[in-house]
């Protein structure tokens, strides 16, 4: 079992898209992150985290971390793995914020950090990775779906710290910067009725497909189906413009949630833990 670590972002995506297409669905934050790495370096601060376990030349285990995010970890072939990883994290990154992956890769990582490092973990969030391949008829709300532009702006800042406070429980840092990326790739969206009611993004691309995220209706606009239409449209948008799929994750603490996007036509494809890592 050998455990190799990658400078370039490029060299890295080679070897191991082909392990993560496998799961494209599971993996859409990965691949979306290499395909930013790759081609907007300039967002990020400073050199990644980029790594693969192999077992007789075959990858066993995909490991990517950015500066202040979790470690993304993928599913593991052979639970050994972690042990190497774990490791080597604690030899290069000596602490880490916290961990995502699916559920038993999460957890047998945050027990392997906990007795390496004495760092204890708590689970963040249970999620539920969703694909979407075509959008089925739900009932319509009032308004229609725009681009944001940079009218917007100041809105889209109280409604991305809204959104950060009350879906990830966590102060919201880098709000206008994030803010200004969206709206310098036109990837924000607005369900405006009349005025401005709800708000989704297109937050990075796989070969085949598209993720929607930052999902945010502020409590008065609320009850009146204006999210799940915004959703449902903005995803017809990417399956128009050519992508296969389109791709989010729910927390399943909010069962309102789950089912909203299961009705516009989101299938299951699986559950990842996101726990999060205490400076004692």
């Amino acid at each position: 079992m050998k455990l190799q670590q990658f400078e370039d972002a490029k060299q890295f995506y080679d070897r191991v898209k082909d392990y993560l297409l496998i799961h494209e669905a599971m993996y859409n934050v990965q691949l979306a992150l290499c395909h930013a790495l790759i081609h907007n370096p300039e967002r990020f601060d400073e050199k990644p985290y980029l790594a693969i376990v192999e077992t007789d030349g075959d990858i066993v285990a995909v490991v990517m971390k950015t500066k202040s995010r979790n470690l993304l970890l993928s599913k593991i072939q052979n639970f050994a793995a972690i042990e190497a990883i774990a490791q080597n994290l604690h030899f290069t990154q000596k602490l880490l914020p916290g961990v995502n992956g699916p559920t038993a890769e999460a957890k047998a990582f945050a027990e392997n950090w906990h007795s390496l490092t004495g760092q204890s973990y708590q689970l963040k969030m249970a999620l539920r990775a969703f694909q979407l391949e075509q959008v089925q008829k739900i009932s319509q709300a009032n308004g229609h779906l725009r681009q944001a532009t940079q009218s917007d702006r100041e809105i889209l800042i109280r409604w991305f710290k809204a959104f950060v406070l009350e879906a990830l429980d966590t102060p919201p840092t880098n709000t206008e910067r994030a803010v200004d990326n969206h709206l310098q790739r036109g990837t924000g969206y607005i369900w405006e009725d009349i005025i401005p009611v709800s708000m989704a993004c297109h937050t990075g691309v796989t070969p085949n497909g598209a993720g929607v995220s930052m999902v945010y209706t502020p409590p008065e606009y609320r009850q009146k189906g204006y999210a799940s239409t915004c959703v449902a449209a903005l995803s017809q948008t990417l399956l128009q413009q050519g992508y296969k799929y389109c791709f989010l994750f729910t927390d399943l603490a909010n069962p309102t949630s789950n089912h909203i996007y299961q009705a516009i036509g989101y299938q299951v494809v699986g559950d990842l833990y996101d726990y999060c890592f205490l400076s004692d």
